[in-house]
């Protein structure tokens, strides 16, 4: 559906690695019937034209104990708006940022070891960016679904 350039076997490839990126190339090339050979030089070809970003590890922060995960909704004077993401860029409890459409503009996602280091970090960041209108923050209570990267 999304995959309209890539022909059929790297749509396999990609399907597979979204389901488990840790396949071994030989396990890869027998599901799409390649050689291992085959498999990587294809996956090196949609890693150098960008369509693989990364391989990661994702962290449940609802598992770790402590760990509060929220996001925030952010309205900012249109002035204000590129100062607001380069402080937010930097700092290391923002996972994600979104420039949006509609009133909010920028949607935020932010981890936090404990409710004490979340009230410090809107204490000592969120409550001092400049050009801010508007500003919510939610707690996300539990992860329901959740898709990385694009839907096949």
């Amino acid at each position: 559906m999304f995959l309209s350039g890539l022909d059929e076997t790297d749509r396999q490839i990609v399907e597979a690695l979204i389901r488990n990126a840790r396949i071994s190339y030989s396990d890869l090339g027998e599901l799409v019937g390649l050689s291992r050979v085959a498999v990587k030089s294809r996956i090196d070809a949609l890693e150098k034209r960008g369509i693989i970003e990364e391989y990661t590890t994702i962290i449940n922060p609802q598992k770790l104990s402590g760990a509060v995960s929220c996001y925030f909704e952010i309205e900012t004077e249109p002035s204000s708006l590129k100062t607001v993401t380069d402080i937010l860029e930097k700092d290391e409890m923002v996972t994600q940022i979104y420039l949006v459409s509609g009133r909010s503009r920028l949607h935020v996602h932010a981890v936090a070891a404990s409710q004490e280091e979340l009230e410090s970090f809107l204490e000592q960041t969120m409550h001092r960016l400049p050009g801010v209108r508007d500003m919510s923050c939610n707690i996300i209570l539990s992860r329901v679904k959740d898709i990385k990267g694009l839907r096949l």
